[in-house]
């Protein structure tokens, strides 16, 4: 069945860029292996320099790859009539600075070779549904502050009706309000069957929003898995209950069920997406951090 079939697959996928010298080749992303499911939110993570953008480039078939395979919708990454099927949102919105909002949406619906009551209908449904004031609609987007040009910008991606959205730092100069704003929109993308990937800096929009996460560092995986599982705390103990009397809290949980509390249940304290995230990337910078000193040393 289609729904069974990945949304995006990657196995070994490999980008180096060459420097002059062959000893300057950058390795961007190194045997990527991945697995995104149609209809789920995944969270593409890891500090700057760690692949990300590569790895985005290479899906959307704008770069080539030095190595292993990316399939998108089940077509190789690039494919042109799975690129219909795809909604794209950079991390810097760039749009033309004389146009307004809706001539914006107009001009990349005719792209997609949308009659004029559709193009009318689409430009309308998304100013809306991205949440654009619509008393600056008809305003030259070089008026815009970042936040509005980035609605602007989600409205884009979304014009199409894609299978796949792929938002880079969809939040960005957005202020809390517009946050959870758009936060809510990728919910309900989800709930209309779309699958998101998601690349994001603010850790918190991650672990409330993804379902599946990787982590990746210089190139590499460095963690992969469900949000849930990863911020169980796999060695501490947990016991949660309600009106449970100040002196019987401070009781071991077979104390607080003899005292009649209620809804007492084991569980697993979880840690936040942001504390593993930290803990990586320091880890990893400490251990190449002696490695550095050698280096600078022999340069001398």
């Amino acid at each position: 069945m289609a729904s069974e079939i990945p949304a995006i697959e990657t196995r070994k996928l490999t980008k180096v860029y060459p420097g002059f010298w062959k000893s300057q080749n950058v390795p961007a992303l190194t045997e990527l292996d991945l697995t995104i499911n149609r209809g789920e939110i995944f969270g593409l993570l890891g500090p700057n320099g760690s692949g990300k953008t590569t790895c985005i480039k290479l899906l959307l078939g704008l770069i080539n790859a030095t190595d292993g395979e990316a399939r998108v919708m089940d077509k190789p990454a690039g494919d042109q009539d799975t690129r219909r099927h795809i909604g794209y949102l950079p991390e810097e919105t760039y749009l033309y600075r004389f146009l307004n909002a809706r001539q914006t949406l107009d001009f990349y619906a005719r792209l997609f070779n949308m009659s004029r009551v559709q193009r009318r209908r689409a430009v309308d449904y998304y100013l809306d549904f991205v949440g654009l004031d619509p008393a600056v609609r008809s305003r030259r987007l070089g008026t815009y502050s970042k936040g509005q040009a980035r609605r602007v910008g989600l409205a884009q991606a979304l014009l199409n009706n894609p299978d796949l959205v792929i938002l880079d730092e969809p939040t960005s100069g957005l202020d809390p309000i517009g946050m959870l704003e758009i936060k809510q929109m990728i919910v309900r993308l989800k709930e209309a069957g779309k699958t998101v990937l998601l690349s994001s800096h603010v850790l918190a929009d991650v672990e409330d929003l993804c379902d599946r996460i990787v982590i990746l560092y210089r190139g590499r995986v460095e963690i992969q898995g469900r949000v849930d599982e990863l911020l169980q705390t796999q060695d501490a103990f947990l016991m949660e209950a309600r009106n449970v009397p100040p002196d019987v809290q401070e009781r071991l949980m077979v104390m607080a069920r003899e005292a009649g509390a209620k809804d007492v249940r084991p569980g697993k304290p979880r840690t936040r997406l942001e504390d593993i995230f930290t803990q990586l990337v320091e880890s990893k910078r400490r251990g190449e951090a002696p490695r550095m000193q050698q280096t600078i040393k022999d340069a001398r």
